[in-house]
């Protein structure tokens, strides 16, 4: 009895125990997915762009990038058409239907007024023997013109890098340029608590506090400023890499002075210039064109000579009238005209006229199924077969157009010949100028150092002279405003040092790298 008793007891203990095992896993399970969401927050929030990201990014977003990769696979298309063209054409037609009215019967080639059924089947084939290497040329023209594609897909990613390039660099001179407005602003904070502490001693008068807190409030609308022109620069990155406006972005900056930069003596224009004759896409490009226009000239003058072909040809006919004969009645002799000779037959030495007899033909009309009696037969019967050899001599077929074809292909060699001349010019003057503008950026950049060191000493003595009153607050914010620019021109010198020496490694045929 105590046993029985116990065990409503025993139930309730296990019932509570797998309760509280129930809650501990969910707990556990609740625990574990927000800590999986907060670190993948984390990682997300944590995930910074640098230059490589951006533009790997822009490769594979960028709309001018997938229309020139598409253009690609349309002239890959045209290679593969070319080769195709080679090969021997071969056509099968048949054609099934029904004649009314007077025709002409497909098998007998006689005029007819019954309903038919017909049906005819061709097979034909023919090859090109020999048209002065016109579809070789063609083929070698696609084939130059399928590389002139990849190459401007290597042309326009190697723009969008360079573009990219720019915006990133751009933005992270506005960014450093927030930390450089802070710091003005925490000097002028620090001289403000200073001054303040100095007037409520009755050492210095309210002037001076007033003229720091003025200098405060603008060296705060500065660091507004800084953000804000910070934020354009990043939604024009963005915009550069076709990422939506909306998303979460963070720069990862990388200290300007580390960022390896090659000697300037190692990057002489004539010497990049070379380099990059050879391997620039755009020149790539070009020298490819005008291998595709040169061979194209081939082709248009081949269309001026024969051709020779070979054919050959299988077929057959099929056609069942919709009527058939049920019988005929006999109804007799056709009259003998003595006036018309007629046909006679001897017998006996005795000459007799024959006379034609006279049937009533009766007709029905034919079944679906008895429409297709002997249909094999009549393909044996009318299967036909041609084969030969065909020539075709251009003398003046369509207003000239071969000879017009021909001319327009030679001028375009010219032109693609110029466009290489005017594009290797404008890629020299580009090279020399953005060598000239490295060194000018080079030299300004450490005459922009000079200027902060002086510019730091002369605040630091203005600073000591201030907190001795023997300067006015006026002076210390001007000395302080100097080296505030004195600094913005050196971050400005030395990033646009940065970027210039940036293309013409760019230009050597280095890439882009931070």
């Amino acid at each position: 009895m105590s046993f029985l008793k116990r065990l409503p007891l025993i139930k309730l203990v296990r019932c509570c125990y797998k309760r509280m095992l129930y809650f501990c896993c969910m707990r556990y399970i609740t625990y574990t997915v927000l800590l999986l969401v907060f670190f993948a927050n984390t990682a997300i929030a944590q995930d910074k762009w640098g230059l490589r990201q951006c533009v790997e990014y822009a490769w594979q977003n960028n709309i001018s990038v997938k229309q020139q990769e598409i253009q690609a696979k349309i002239s890959a298309l045209s290679e593969k058409q070319a080769k195709n063209a080679v090969y021997p054409n071969a056509n099968f037609q048949t054609n099934l239907g029904l004649q009314f009215g007077r025709s002409v019967d497909p098998t007998t080639n006689q005029f007819t007024t019954t309903q038919l059924l017909f049906q005819q089947i061709n097979l034909n084939a023919d090859v090109l023997v020999f048209n002065w290497h016109r579809i070789k040329n063609s083929l070698i023209a696609a084939q130059f013109d399928y590389k002139a594609a990849q190459a401007n897909v290597e042309k326009i990613r190697n723009d969008i890098a360079l573009s990219v390039a720019t915006s990133f660099l751009q933005a992270l001179l506005n960014k450093e340029q927030i930390a450089v407005a802070q710091i003005q602003f925490e000097q002028t904070k620090s001289q403000l608590e200073a001054t303040r502490k100095r007037v409520m001693a009755g050492a210095l008068p309210e002037l001076n506090a007033t003229e720091l807190e003025a200098q405060l409030a603008r060296d705060s609308t500065s660091i507004i400023n800084a953000k804000a022109t910070a934020a354009i620069s990043v939604l024009q990155l963005k915009a550069t890499l076709n990422l939506d406006a909306a998303a979460p972005f963070e720069l990862d900056v990388p200290p300007v002075e580390k960022i390896p930069v090659e000697k300037i003596a190692d990057l002489q224009p004539e010497y990049v210039f070379q380099l990059a004759i050879q391997n620039q896409p755009a020149q790539k490009v070009n020298q490819l064109r005008l291998k595709s226009s040169q061979t194209t000239v081939k082709v248009a003058k081949a269309g001026m000579y024969p051709s020779f072909s070979a054919f050959a040809g299988l077929g057959s006919n099929f056609s069942s009238s919709f009527k058939k004969i049920t019988g005929f009645n006999f109804t007799g002799y056709v009259p003998v005209d003595p006036l018309v000779p007629a046909p006679v037959v001897n017998v006996g030495g005795t000459n007799y006229p024959l006379q034609q007899p006279k049937f009533d033909i009766k007709q029905g009309t034919k079944s679906f199924g008895q429409l297709w009696n002997g249909y094999g037969t009549q393909l044996d019967d009318n299967f036909r077969q041609n084969f030969g050899i065909a020539v075709s001599i251009p003398i003046f077929s369509n207003g000239g157009s071969a000879k017009t074809a021909y001319e327009r292909s030679r001028l375009d060699v010219k032109t693609a010949e110029l466009t290489i001349q005017q594009a290797d010019q404008q890629l020299k003057q580009d090279i020399y100028l953005a060598y000239t503008n490295a060194l000018s950026a080079f030299e300004r950049y450490n005459a922009t150092l000079v200027t902060v060191a002086a510019s730091q000493k002369t605040y630091d003595f203005a600073k000591k002279r201030y907190e001795v009153g023997l300067l006015g607050t006026f002076e210390l914010i001007t000395n302080q405003n100097n080296l505030n620019k004195a600094m913005t021109d050196k971050l400005l010198a030395q990033y646009e040092y940065v970027f210039r020496m940036k293309v013409l490694e760019f230009y050597k045929g280095q890439g882009l790298k931070l």
